[in-house]
């Protein structure tokens, strides 16, 4: 396994600094025995009970859900539109079911589908429900150190993306961005609905 794998207390933290600290970290799914990586230019925090928008809004915790309430550092992969999955990286202590999701990657490899949503990022690594619960410290997906990180002057921030259900929360500025990448999943000047 590779050394240059994030620590555990790197996920045990508050999660929209667990979400910033991720992009340009890079993302690894080890499939039929072949590296498919990529680096992480966008995500989106999602902080628990207090959180209209989060799958553990007011206390949920369903069979769906569990994997949110393990420690931080494990896989949370659900499906959207029952075709799509999404991959999330649970954050802060067991039991504090908050999480970040991983909207776009910047691939590293050649990928037969594009990376600039977390539906289709999921689709290019072969990314799915049988993830759910694993830790993300391998050996099948983990996160490794990036190279190149965002200056702070490039790191932009706005409103998660189709959660206009949320009320107040929708507004909240919990999704983390780039600026410039050309595998954004929502581009400031051609945005989309689905932000797949």
């Amino acid at each position: 396994m590779s050394s240059l794998l994030l620590p555990q207390k790197f996920y045990a933290r508050e999660t929209t600094q667990v979400a910033r600290d991720l992009l340009g970290q890079r993302l690894v799914r080890v499939w039929r025995g072949k590296r498919l990586s990529g680096l992480i230019v966008e995500t989106e925090a999602y902080l628990g009970p207090g959180d209209a928008a989060a799958h553990t809004w007011k206390g949920r915790n369903t069979e769906r859900v569990k994997s949110m309430y393990l420690e931080g550092g494990h896989a949370y992969v659900y499906m959207i539109y029952g075709m799509y999955f999404c991959l999330n990286v649970v954050t802060k202590k067991a039991g504090e079911p908050e999480a970040v999701l991983i909207r776009a990657v910047e691939p590293e490899c050649e990928f037969s589908h594009r990376t600039d949503g977390p539906g289709r990022l999921c689709k290019a690594m072969r990314i799915d429900r049988k993830l759910d619960g694993e830790h993300l410290r391998g050996p099948t997906i983990f996160i490794e150190q990036g190279g190149h990180f965002p200056a702070k002057e490039e790191i932009g921030s706005g409103p998660r993306i189709g959660v206009d259900y949320a009320g107040e929360a929708a507004l909240w500025p919990l999704r983390f961005f780039w600026k410039g990448n050309a595998h954004l999943s929502r581009r400031e000047k051609r945005a989309r609905k689905d932000g797949l």
